[in-house]
């Protein structure tokens, strides 16, 4: 009764059968893996993570933690129940009652209980096996005989027979013992590994799943970043079209003001005319020489008549230019929201490398040797490089530069550490410089020591440098239409960062505000 009470509490509850490699979800029920990870499979098909047993949901799929413990007790227990309850073998000569076979006899065909073991012979004719209810599988098809040996060459088992006057004459032959117990060194051997490629597989997927986490919660960051930017676009942009209708309707309603000013005009005109018309048709003299001054009658107001009769045409190009002006200044609050701030960068002139030229502005470097600057700790020696003054220790920032007055040059961002002298100098090549480079129209993106070469040549002249330095990362996209990414450096920041020049030829230059794409 306590054996079956146990077998109940180690039965998986989804094929009712005994643990194998049992595993706990975090709610902490226990399934076997395989049944679990079925069920995970069709959830996912579904849309949706629960435990069977609770219904607990997961927003995820759930990872799964071995049970030891519950593996061993399982194990342990199916070791120590009885096999003949297992095999479901009955003895052939309890035929009254059945009773569990605890052997098999391959030469009688027959499975015996304890007592009819005790009584059965013991010629060696009479081989013993594990209760079977097929014998005829461990004699050969050919000879009938039973299977003794195991040829290595073939991978059969084989009888005597087949040794001597069959087709294994001459082959190499091992007991079955011995091939047994090969097999299954064999078979455990692959079993360590296939357990280490799946706990290797299970840490891949733990990491995966963390990984995904991660870049779930910077989806959702961007998703909600995206939905408020193309809010305010959408704002101002009604806005914009606001402004510009009322204009276009404000023009033709001003021809309704002159419209009704000219009625009142034409109004006033025809009374005064009528009155003129009665004056003229008067015989009285005195009536007449006593009327007030007819110049004021015939006063028509000539100072309106430019208020009047000069209403103008619809000024397209005046609507055009403040839609052109509106759109630009939507466009730079766009950029300035996807990218943050751009960065007003100037070159400075004491990290310059004597092999390097920088212009008055400092917007400019050029390949020119021998300028003979003094030699200070934050000069770089060897290479024809240079730093900006001006460093970024947080927010969002991006800088453009035209690359197009050389063939060989390097753009990208470094720490202020990052050494003046020596080959752990060059931008890129250590751990403290990341960069965007090109020689030979061959183009690549660096940083300690790795380099990734790009596919293709990039399609523009401008280079746009990215930095958001909260997520650690720094971007380069070629400023072509539309614009193109080309790689992304990730990294965890720990010093601020500046804009980085190398020029082997010609000379780059560094876009001013509102000159880049």
């Amino acid at each position: 009764m306590a054996s079956a009470d146990l077998s109940e509490e180690l039965e998986c509850s989804l094929c009712l059968d005994i643990y194998t490699d049992p595993v706990t979800l975090r709610c902490g029920h226990n399934f076997c893996r395989v049944c679990i990870d079925r069920v995970l499979d069709s959830q996912e098909r579904s849309g949706g993570y629960f435990c069977p047993e609770c219904r607990k949901k997961f927003t995820v799929r759930p990872g799964l933690h071995k049970n030891f413990a519950l593996r061993n007790i399982a194990e342990r227990f199916l070791s120590t129940r009885p096999d003949q309850e297992a095999s479901g073998v009955r003895c052939t000569y309890c035929v009254d009652s059945p009773v569990p076979a605890v052997m098999s006899c391959l030469h009688c065909d027959a499975s015996m209980c304890d007592k009819h073991l005790r009584a059965h012979s013991k010629a060696p004719e009479h081989v013993l096996c594990a209760p079977t209810t097929s014998p005829e599988t461990r004699r050969c098809s050919v000879h009938k005989k039973i299977l003794e040996y195991y040829c290595t060459e073939d991978a059969a088992c084989v009888c005597v027979s087949c040794c001597v006057i069959g087709g294994h004459v001459g082959h190499k032959m091992m007991s079955l013992d011995e091939a047994f117990k090969e097999k299954k060194k064999k078979l455990r051997n692959y079993l360590q590994k296939m357990i280490a490629e799946k706990e290797e597989s299970e840490k891949r997927v733990q990491s995966l799943e963390e990984r995904r986490r991660k870049e779930q919660e910077k989806a959702d960051n961007e998703k909600e970043r995206v939905t408020v930017l193309f809010k305010v676009l959408r704002r101002r942009l009604e806005e914009l079209e606001k402004k510009v209708l009322s204009d276009i309707t404000r023009k033709v309603e001003s021809f309704d003001d002159i419209i009704r000013q000219l009625e009142i005009k034409k109004a006033e005109l025809s009374r005064k005319m009528r009155h003129i018309e009665e004056l003229c048709n008067m015989t009285d003299p005195l009536t007449i020489l006593q009327e007030s001054d007819t110049g004021d009658l015939c006063d028509t107001e000539d100072r309106h008549d430019k208020q009047l009769h000069d209403g103008g045409d619809l000024d397209v190009a005046g609507i055009s230019h403040t839609l052109h002006t509106g759109l630009a200044d939507i466009m730079s609050g766009v950029t300035g929201r996807i990218y943050g701030q751009l960065a007003d960068i100037l070159l400075d002139v004491n990290t310059a490398g004597n092999d390097l030229h920088i212009s008055d502005d400092r917007k400019t470097a050029s390949w020119s040797p021998g300028q003979n600057r003094p030699e200070t700790p934050e000069r770089f020696q060897y290479w024809p490089q240079v730093l900006s003054s001006r460093s970024f220790s947080s927010g969002r920032h991006y800088w453009e530069v035209d690359v197009g007055g050389s063939d060989s040059w390097t753009v990208g961002m470094c720490y202020p550490s990052i050494a003046r002298r020596g080959l752990q100098s060059l931008i890129g090549s250590y751990n403290k410089s990341w960069c965007l480079c090109n020689g030979d129209d061959q183009y690549s993106v660096k940083h300690d020591r790795e380099e990734i070469r790009l596919p293709e040549k990039i399609p523009s002249d401008g280079v746009r440098i990215y930095l958001d330095y909260e997520a650690g990362q720094i971007s380069f996209y070629a400023l072509c239409d539309p614009i193109r990414h080309l790689h992304t450096f990730t990294a965890t920041f720990t010093e601020p960062l500046h804009a980085a020049l190398w020029v082997g030829g010609g000379c780059i230059k560094i876009f001013g505000e509102n000159q880049g794409v």
